[in-house]
């Protein structure tokens, strides 16, 4: 590795093999199996990462059931103030973390310092619900009856994320899981072992009591599976894609586990005929391009009224062109996380253009010098007819936006709610009544105006309906009810025997 990551206790090189961490100890994986993480910028191996299966989760299961009893015996105001140190430590050590994303991923470190901070901001957020966690108090019907509305935990949380923002994605579950009470379960996200893997040592570092947290890598079908067929395992929260969610609400769902999913997108934007259009380009760049276009929230149907689409197209095409990729501070966004998703993506453009798509940027993989070791795709916008089509249904999570023109605002909205998927939105125009009535009519779980189809912060509930969840909401203390159970409480009193 090229790199040290320091801690207050020693210094360690990140590991050539990244193994579980279970108990607050290393292990490797039962079967002995491993796999290669590639670097995303030019293909190289970066570590081996320990191919988990059942029994690896079964012994995370086991563990976790262990410590789950005392971890929710644990008052609240104690496991926030662990979770809290927990958070400080993470910022301590933010600069090892956005390297080893920056590495894993193949975004620039400076927007990988930018993940570490929102992830820090969360844990501190959610470390602070240890001193509220609030239930209610309220009246009965019944003389000398009273009721009380408390939270208790859930029991073990199954926790599986995606690679497009790994630290973030890491905070936005283990936080709320843990200061709820619950004994959490982490299955990694293949291309991103060692974020998941740092932030468990950070954790336990801390002083995270052994076998709340256990981390357990792996591909999704041979350890993230039996995690979500695990009969002691009460909770399963998932963010990916709209088709493993299907599964793991089917199959959670068939055991009544309870299921959070925060799944795919194919967010609108649209630009109004007064909109500022210099601002529009903008967001709109942001929003498909940004992080490689690898977000649920990414803006990959731009709606453009007919009356500007000439002008605002040929600025957005100008600026496009401008775009640097690779994967330094002074680039726009880096490659996508591996050469699956690139291929799958470069495919569906071919499909496309085949039914009569125009491209008007990109729509091809980067191969020269600087680039062709890497999985880099050009920053690619597509004039799209058909809003049925591959292209436009089809969450690509990579650089690939699709254009489209409408005669008006009635046009418009009826096209941003054409979609299967109901996540962000986001609408740019200088008329707060079109505004108004585009937030609150467009079918999205966010409405932006004049802004992008991104921007989660921590304290904000996020998730989307229709295709795109199942009306769970993280993170925010909402994120509470999914990590919570609610009890009622009644007492009686007797009067006469005061």
């Amino acid at each position: 590795m090229d790199f040290m990551v320091s801690t207050s206790m020693k210094s360690f090189s990140v590991p050539d093999t990244v193994n579980n961490i279970v108990g607050g100890r290393e292990l490797p994986p039962q079967s002995g199996k491993y796999f290669e993480k590639l670097n995303p910028h030019d293909g190289r191996v970066i570590c081996r990462v320990a191919r988990s299966g059942a029994e690896d989760v079964q012994a995370a299961v086991r563990t976790a059931k262990e410590a789950q009893v005392m971890w929710a015996d644990t008052p609240p105001v104690k496991r926030g103030e662990l979770l809290f140190a927990v958070a400080q430590n993470l910022k301590r050590h933010q600069e090892d973390v956005a390297r080893i994303v920056a590495l894993e991923t193949g975004k620039s470190f400076k927007d990988a310092m930018g993940e570490t901070s929102g992830a820090v901001a969360l844990g501190m957020f959610m470390a602070g619900e240890g001193q509220r966690l609030y239930g209610k108090t309220t009246t009965s019907a019944v003389p000398h009856k009273h009721a009380i509305i408390v939270r208790e935990p859930v029991g073990i949380a199954g926790l599986i994320i995606a690679a497009n923002t790994p630290i973030a994605n890491v905070a936005w579950k283990v936080f709320p899981a843990l200061v709820c009470g619950n004994a959490a379960i982490l299955k990694s996200s293949e291309d991103t072992p060692l974020t998941s893997w740092i932030f468990g040592k950070i954790a336990y570092e801390a002083g995270l009591p052994e076998g709340v947290l256990s981390i357990v890598q792996g591909y999704g079908e041979e350890a993230g599976a039996p995690l979500v067929e695990h009969p002691d395992v009460n909770l399963i929260s998932f963010t990916g894609s709209s088709i493993v969610g299907k599964y793991i609400g089917r199959v959670a769902g068939e055991r009544l586990a309870k299921v959070c999913l925060e799944l795919g997108g194919k967010n609108p934007l649209v630009v109004c005929d007064d909109a500022d259009l210099e601002n529009a380009v903008k967001w709109v760049l942001l929003s498909a391009f940004s992080n490689a276009g690898q977000r649920c929230a990414a803006g990959s149907r731009i709606i453009v009224f007919e009356k500007i689409w000439k002008q605002f197209t040929e600025m957005l095409v100008a600026k496009t062109s401008q775009l640097k990729i690779g994967p330094t501070d002074s680039d726009d966004f880096g490659p996508v996380i591996n050469l699956e998703q690139l291929n799958n993506m470069l495919a569906v453009v071919e499909r496309g253009k085949q039914l009569g798509a125009k491209v008007l940027a990109g729509g091809k993989r980067l191969l020269d010098e600087s680039h062709k070791n890497g999985f880099y795709m050009a920053p690619t916008l597509i004039e799209c007819t058909n809003s049925s089509d591959e292209l436009s249904s089809t969450e690509l999570f990579g650089p690939v936006t699709c254009l489209y023109r409408v005669k008006d605002f009635s046009e418009a909205l009826k096209l941003a709610n054409a979609s299967a998927y109901g996540l962000t939105a986001s609408i740019h125009t200088t008329n707060v009544n079109r505004a108004l009535e585009f937030v609150h009519r467009v079918q999205a779980g966010v409405a932006v105006i004049n802004g992008g189809t991104y921007g989660s912060e921590p304290h904000m509930p996020f998730g989307g309906v229709k295709q795109s969840g199942n009306g769970m909401r993280e993170p925010g203390t909402e994120a509470l009810d999914i990590y919570s159970n609610i009890k009622v409480i009644y007492q009686i009193s007797d009067p006469t025997k005061v």
